[in-house]
């Protein structure tokens, strides 16, 4: 990046500061903060600063218009510590972080920013499911990290204690690592005999348990032939395991709606087995465990921007996740209104704000909004005056 450009980029954070109300996080005081600054060479953070170092955040945001702002996951006795040993930790927010371009099946070289950023909030819905639905979290902060997906701030206190193997437990569920037929099925005693039962009370039986149910809603209301070739889809299952299932789930329909799953024989056991996997690829979510597992770990400060694209870190209420734009919403409107001359390197589209831009390399005028993401991203430098 060329000084020009640094200069510029650095001019026009500082206004979006002037006119941004940015909020701390809760406890600011015990927390460590650090930032980047617009600095040529090697990317260097300044980091082990304490609020009271640091000055009023809004102050601080104007003075030092940073590229990149950041505070910590955990909370200290002495933020501003040199060495981590020396703060004194008391607790940490439980962290969450999706980055887009790591997500199963997606593929830099091929997808969009775009469809990347869109497979991010898909992973999302899935995750907050999972701390809602299965862990009882109520205190969370949905972020947009401004740059390749978003953030989960979760502030329950019975998770502020947690240790780092504590918390890797809870990427593990979260991952779905190690969740098999036998980790969530009990033997009871019916009878004489025993039988295995999925724990259908809440967690990865749970969600398995309910798949089952409405796959056997489903045959029911299929004629017999196409009720057993669904069936025949599942891996290992023929003729015979078909129709032993189906007659299964016809006549002790109540005892599978129970979690029973003992009636219907090793038909039934490999069906909820295959069941299982298919629950565990579709609903759990590819969280970073480094980012979650480090209790020290320094996160994006909300209502920031990101030196790497210009957007705002936005804080997304918990209603609105379903309409949020990742390509519009976080476009600060200190760079909308007006268009900028930049010298395109890397030709190519960018959509943004709900347009499509077909950028040829060379001098080219643009709304500011697409030439802050494009020299941000390095892909273009300011245009000489």
């Amino acid at each position: 990046m060329e000084e020009r450009t640094r200069a510029y980029l650095r001019g026009r954070f500082r206004d979006h500061y002037r006119r941004a109300d940015v909020s701390p996080p809760p406890d600011p005081d015990a927390r460590e903060w650090g930032y980047i600054p617009w600095t040529t060479g090697p990317t260097t953070m300044v980091r082990h600063q304490s609020l009271l170092e640091l000055g009023d955040l809004s102050d601080f945001l104007r003075r030092e218009r940073p590229r990149h702002v950041y505070f910590s996951a955990g909370r200290y006795d002495d933020p501003g510590a040199d060495d981590m040993d020396d703060k004194g930790w008391r607790d940490s927010d439980l962290v969450f972080d999706l980055d887009a371009d790591h997500l199963p099946g997606v593929d830099p070289q091929r997808d969009s920013y775009g469809e990347m950023l869109a497979a991010g909030k898909d992973e999302l819905m899935k995750l907050l499911d999972l701390l809602e639905a299965d862990f009882g979290f109520e205190d969370l902060t949905v972020v947009f990290s401004g740059g390749r997906g978003y953030h989960v701030h979760v502030r329950d206190d019975e998770v502020r204690a947690l240790d780092r193997d504590e918390r890797r437990e809870v990427v593990d569920y979260i991952r779905g690592e190690g969740i098999e037929l036998d980790a969530i099925q009990r033997t009871e005693m019916g009878g004489t005999a025993t039988r295995r039962v999925l724990k259908s009370e809440g967690g990865w039986g749970r969600r398995v348990h309910r798949r089952l149910l409405a796959l056997a809603d489903d045959l029911l209301a299929m004629d017999e032939d196409d009720a057993l070739e669904r069936l025949k889809e599942f891996d290992r299952i023929g003729d015979g395991r078909a129709k032993t299932i189906l007659g299964a789930v016809s006549e002790d329909y109540e005892k599978l709606q129970s979690g029973n799953i003992e009636r219907g024989g090793p038909g039934i056991r490999q069906l909820a087995k295959v069941m299982t996997r298919q629950v565990v690829a579709d609903e759990s979510a590819a969280i970073d465990e480094p980012v979650t597992t480090d209790i020290r770990r320094l996160i994006r400060l909300p209502g920031s921007l990101h030196g790497g694209t210009g957007f705002e870190v936005m804080r997304i209420p918990r209603d609105e996740i379903g309409s949020f734009d990742p390509l519009v919403d976080p476009i600060s409107e200190t760079f909308v209104g007006h268009d900028v001359t930049v010298e395109v390197s890397e030709a190519g589209v960018v959509e943004l704000n709900g347009e499509s831009f077909t950028l040829p390399e060379g001098d080219v005028s643009v709304p500011e909004y697409v030439a802050v993401f494009l020299m941000a991203r390095g892909r273009a430098e300011k245009g000489r005056e």
